[in-house]
């Protein structure tokens, strides 16, 4: 073969000789301890490395979205006639959210109008009251005059002899009689004034004109009240409740706005992380809603309580099979700047707080 193919007979002669079965198990203890030796010392770079990446920092992933809510309510009862709002609407303060119906109030600032004006023809007519101008206190003390001249003559009479003693008695009744009638005719100028004074509450206003201007006014304020408005800026959530006719209960909530400008992140962090944590340490927040969203944030306060101390049930751990749970700590997180995406109150975050820069 050798002599028919005499072009490979000098590459077969340059090969390497392949090696003995005994020289390959010879080199086999090196390469076992190499791999031995290697990976060992990899584990250990790669363990350091994560180590070092932990180092300085804390990270939880029981943080979410919180939204300052305002419970918007109606301060007067009545039927819905309008509603101008629906289900992630953006408002601003003041603005229209639903109306109620209008209309019995509108009677009751009538009631009170027709209060008020009976209230001024009563002043008028004590004021033109005969009592409170004086005229029977001038006739009543004119009688007196007129009672006492008599007396005075009867008795100038019967001491000469010439009267009877009925008619001396009689004159003298006449006086008493007529100034009777002046303490009297007095005391209804009293009485009238009485009814036309002010007391110290609302000085130069007839009590009677001023309970009535009250009830006006009463009634202009759950007037204006059938028109609920927004008491901030922010976002309509559960509007669905607002339906046409339906019956509104003063102060029960019908509606939610979601106020802007208040957003921020809630952490709940195990109370082992918190030694070196501090208001102002700088946070990363990522979202499980937005993988590629990153937001920068701050530490803006820790919680003065545990989430179980501040629970409706607190746990109770004074038994016998008590367990050592570590406890959460919540720590608000401050959000920097405008987040790209639009940020719903709940949802999944992940904070991670850079406990190891100085502030």
């Amino acid at each position: 073969m050798a002599e028919a193919d005499p072009a490979r007979a000098p590459e077969a002669a340059t090969a390497t000789p392949l090696p003995s079965p005994e020289e390959a198990k010879a080199r086999r203890p090196w390469l076992r301890w190499s791999i031995m030796l290697i990976v060992p010392l990899a584990l250990a770079l790669g363990g350091w490395l994560y180590w070092q990446s932990l180092a300085g920092k804390v990270s939880t992933d029981n943080a979410y979205i919180k939204q300052d809510m305002v419970s918007v309510s109606a301060e007067v009862g009545g039927p819905i006639t309008e509603v101008l709002v629906k289900d992630g609407d953006e408002v601003q303060a003041g603005d229209l959210l639903f109306r109620i119906d209008p209309e019995p109030f509108r009677l009751q600032i009538a009631e009170a109008n027709a209060a008020i004006a009976g209230a001024q023809v009563n002043v008028i007519a004590l004021r033109n009251d005969a009592d409170l101008t004086g005229t029977d206190i001038a006739a009543a003390r004119s009688d007196v005059g007129f009672a006492q001249a008599r007396f005075e003559r009867v008795k100038a009479l019967r001491d000469k002899g010439f009267s009877t003693k009925a008619d001396y008695e009689a004159a003298e009744q006449a006086v008493i009689q007529a100034r009777e009638r002046v303490r009297q005719a007095e005391d209804r100028q009293r009485e009238a004034k009485a009814r036309l004074a002010s007391g110290p509450a609302v000085p130069g206003v007839n009590p009677q004109v001023a309970a009535a201007e009250a009830q006006r006014a009463n009634a202009q304020l759950s007037l204006r009240r059938t028109e609920v408005r927004a008491p901030s800026a922010g976002r309509i959530a559960q509007a669905d409740r607002l339906q046409l006719g339906q019956q509104v209960v003063p102060n029960l909530p019908v509606l939610t706005l979601v106020r802007d400008g208040s957003t921020y992140v809630e952490a709940n962090f195990k109370e082992t992380d918190l030694d070196a944590m501090a208001v102002g340490q700088r946070a990363e927040i990522r979202f499980d809603a937005y993988p590629d969203l990153v937001l920068k944030g701050r530490v803006a306060s820790i919680g003065a309580g545990t989430g179980a101390e501040f629970s409706v049930l607190p746990a109770q751990n004074a038994t016998g099979n008590w367990v050592k749970v570590t406890q959460r700590v919540p720590v608000r997180i401050a959000i920097e700047g405008k987040s790209p995406r639009r940020l719903i109150a709940g949802l999944s975050t992940e904070v991670t707080v850079f406990t190891g820069e100085k502030q």
